[in-house]
């Protein structure tokens, strides 16, 4: 048995979601601090610049994180790999060369907690079934989800288009059924979310967070012609195509 104090209990602690075995906590203010630091710190806090981070229950499901993820666990838990074989440590090493992720995941079980390391980024818990369980994302983004999920390789339809639009030739998907967390570069108050419905969604630069498995992802050119396409000044748009969901996020990232 264990018990932990003046951490969840802390005054300087907010609680700003549950999701399954996934808590996202946010610390107020920074209280460590000197003469020379506490104006910065005091103006990051007042502007929403905080420390995040997400408390694991194992209890409830096991989860896979992003490599060097972990800050400190107590209780029953154990950590593996998740390699299954050779095979699959060649597919996890395949993976992670070209989605810019790590090629091996720890995965974490047992019946502790796991609390991960704080980040200033914000914490986004999705359901991956609210995406007909399958979930395309942007490099980067991805830090912890039930072990029960599966990860792939998604690879860009159009490779020579996704070269010239300067944006990479893979992404991580995740497929089944659980949770998410993702780092996103800004609050989730400010994220878009933009539903198809066997239409398409045309956007100037990299504001994807993610998108749904179901939808085809090309760069294509924002005109018809290379000339309308220099004469509307947008040059290559990314293009989401079918029927699902986009997170954006409300600028260049």
């Amino acid at each position: 048995m264990f018990k932990i104090s003046n951490f969840t209990d802390n005054d300087d602690v907010t609680v700003l979601k549950e999701f399954g075995a996934f808590k996202t906590i946010e610390w107020k203010r920074d209280l460590s601090v000197n003469e020379a630091s506490a104006m910065n710190a005091y103006f990051a806090s007042e502007m929403n610049v905080r420390r995040r981070q997400v408390i694991c229950d194992l209890s409830q499901a096991p989860v896979t994180v992003q490599a060097g993820a972990m800050q400190w666990m107590v209780g029953n838990v154990t950590c593996t790999t998740g390699v299954k074989g050779v095979g699959d440590l060649f597919g996890k090493a395949l993976r992670g060369a070209v989605t810019s992720e790590s090629a091996i995941k720890p995965e974490y079980q047992g019946t502790g907690l796991l609390v991960l390391e704080p980040t200033y980024r914000y914490i986004i818990t999705l359901d991956v079934a609210d995406w007909g369980n399958s979930i395309v994302l942007d490099d980067g983004l991805f830090l912890a989800c039930y072990s029960s999920l599966q990860h792939k390789t998604v690879m860009r339809s159009n490779v020579s288009s996704a070269v010239a639009g300067n944006e990479g030739l893979f992404n991580l998907g995740i497929q089944g059924y659980g949770a998410l967390c993702l780092e996103s570069p800004c609050p989730e108050e400010e994220l878009i979310e933009v539903t198809l419905d066997n239409d398409e969604l045309k956007i100037d630069g990299n504001m994807a967070l993610a998108w749904s498995g179901s939808l085809n992802f090309t760069v294509e050119r924002s005109g018809k012609s290379l000339v309308g396409s220099a004469a509307s000044g947008e040059g290559l748009v990314n293009v989401y195509r079918g029927t699902g969901k986009v997170l954006l996020a409300p600028t260049l990232y």
